[in-house]
């Protein structure tokens, strides 16, 4: 700078400083002393920012302190270490003999738990299951699992259950009622067998297949279908055994409904138009004299007998008895020109018999309670030769209801007449059946169509009659599997030793145990 001790001015400025180099360098050294300035200036605003901040966040923990005052330890005592939770590895847990353990997943109930696993335990049923694993852990009360709950699931099987049949002679005295094969595999079914065990009963017929044609039972075969209503039948027939029960599956054999819908080619043929036949309008039966339905029908006898039933019972052994007889045309008419319907059925059970007496069942025959008259036209409509198929079973189980003889014997209310009906039916099928050898075991009525005095006493007097007239045992049928009525009578009739029935049970219900199959 100048430093002449004289007022600078505008005008004097000049003449005292250089104009050229000496402004240049005063101007250079102006904007250096800037820079530095604002540099300066920014990094005490920061800092004074950043000592401000950091005493704001000092300030919080003490004002939380002196609102929560802290105990001064004045000494230091020994306190005991909180308990480790073990290691869930090193846990062991001590399960019942054929339990397992199970470890619920979101969404589980024991109902759906017990629907799973059924499959793999002793129980019949999923709710049977379900009970059993409410006690197996402490009687649990909800349904509803929680996810990672340990579930215990009891009955568990090695593996499964191959029931073998146990043989009884054919004059074993059968005292039976019918389930439907949904009834049988159900909760209620069990319960009514169990009920029917107790009030004296020892033996129970199921459909395997009923005339709807639905199988129920698993069952490998090309025509097969239906619904596995029976999950497991060994484990049903080991059940059956274990409480002294005599088993016996029932199989609807030519009416078959749902094989012909499924399988047209297999029906009874129209002489008019070719197609499948229909009986008063339904299509429902098979052509009896079909091998393909012969051998279907015998494979699944095949199959019961070897998950343990005791018997095997053939229904619908027969062809159609209605609708347009004329028009009904059979495989039979081309292939023996000389048969006749009965020469079809009775060529039948011959081979299905081959097939079934040596595994060790018995094979019986459901027959028209009227085909005791041995009318003409019966025996050429259905082919129920009593006669020739006595020779091809070890039972004849005629149904006499007394409901169904309507128009027979100049009675206008058969139903209410069992005492004559079955009297009459039981003394013509044992003069038909002499010196056959085969068993008369009748089908009874349990159930009040076509009667007003369908009671107890209704039930008792079907039973002596049967008895007193040849018969072996007796089988009730209930198409709704509703037996009170003999429910109430069994208790009389029991008390009444050898009036009613001999009483015979089954002599092997402590062998009847769990058969693990052999590879």
């Amino acid at each position: 700078m100048c430093t002449n001790h004289v007022a600078l001015t505008r005008r004097n400025w000049h003449a005292l400083c250089p104009p050229a180099s000496i402004q240049g360098r005063t101007l250079s050294t102006e904007n250096n002393l800037r820079r530095l300035g604002l540099l300066f200036t920014t990094v005490v605003v920061s800092l004074a920012c950043g000592v401000g901040f950091w005493r704001i966040l000092s300030a919080i923990p003490a004002a939380a302190q002196a609102q929560n005052p802290q105990l001064v330890r004045t000494s230091n005592p020994r306190v005991p270490a909180s308990p480790k939770a073990p290691d869930a590895s090193a846990l062991t847990l001590t399960l019942p003999p054929g339990s397992i353990l199970y470890t619920a997943k979101r969404g589980d109930s024991i109902p759906l738990v017990a629907h799973r696993y059924v499959p793999q335990t002793k129980y019949l049923t999923s709710s049977e299951l379900a009970e059993a694993i409410r006690a197996a852990n402490g009687d649990l009360h909800s349904n509803i699992l929680k996810a990672g709950q340990p579930l215990v699931i009891p009955g568990i099987l090695d593996a499964p259950i191959a029931e073998k049949s146990m043989p009884v002679a054919r004059d074993f005295e059968v005292r039976a009622v019918y389930l439907t094969g949904v009834m049988a595999g159900s909760d209620h079914g069990l319960r009514i067998i169990r009920r029917w065990r107790e009030l004296g009963g020892n033996s129970v017929v199921f459909d395997i297949k009923d005339s709807d044609g639905i199988v129920n039972i698993a069952f490998n075969h090309p025509l097969a279908g239906g619904h596995t209503y029976i999950r497991d039948l060994p484990k049903l027939t080991h059940f059956l055994h274990s409480q002294g029960m005599h088993a016996i599956a029932r199989i609807a054999i030519f009416r078959d409904e749902r094989l012909v819908i499924a399988h047209p080619e297999l029906a009874v043929k129209s002489h008019r138009t070719g197609e499948a036949w229909r009986e008063n309008g339904k299509l429902v039966w098979t052509d009896p004299s079909q091998p393909k339905v012969q051998e279907y029908d015998i494979a699944l006898a095949r199959k019961a007998a070897e998950s343990g039933v005791d018997e095997i019972q053939f229904d619908y052994v027969r062809f159609p008895a209605e609708g347009d007889q004329k028009d009904a045309s059979f495989v039979y008419q081309k292939d023996h020109p000389d048969w006749h319907r009965s020469d079809v059925i009775a060529d039948f059970l011959k081979h299905a018999y081959a097939e079934l007496h040596p595994t060790g069942v018995l094979l019986s025959l459901d027959v028209f309670g009227v085909m005791a008259w041995q009318r003409p036209v019966d025996l050429n409509h259905t082919g129920q030769d009593i006669v020739k198929m006595a020779k091809y079973c070890d039972v004849l189980s005629p149904m006499i209801y007394p409901s169904h003889f309507f128009g027979m014997d100049g009675i206008a209310r058969p139903g209410d007449a069992p005492e004559h009906f079955i009297g009459e039916s039981m003394d013509r099928f044992q003069l038909i059946t002499k010196g056959s050898g085969v068993v008369i075991r009748p089908w009874l009525q349990a159930f009040h169509w076509r009667t007003k005095t369908y009671s107890p006493e209704y039930i008792k007097v079907q039973v002596l009659t049967a008895k007193n007239k040849g018969g072996i045992g007796f089988l009730f049928w209930n198409a709704n599997n509703d037996y009170s009525k003999p429910y109430a009578a069994m208790p009389e009739m029991r008390a009444a030793k050898g009036q009613y029935f001999r009483g015979d049970e089954l002599q092997q219900t402590a062998q009847a145990t769990l058969t693990v199959p052999t590879k």
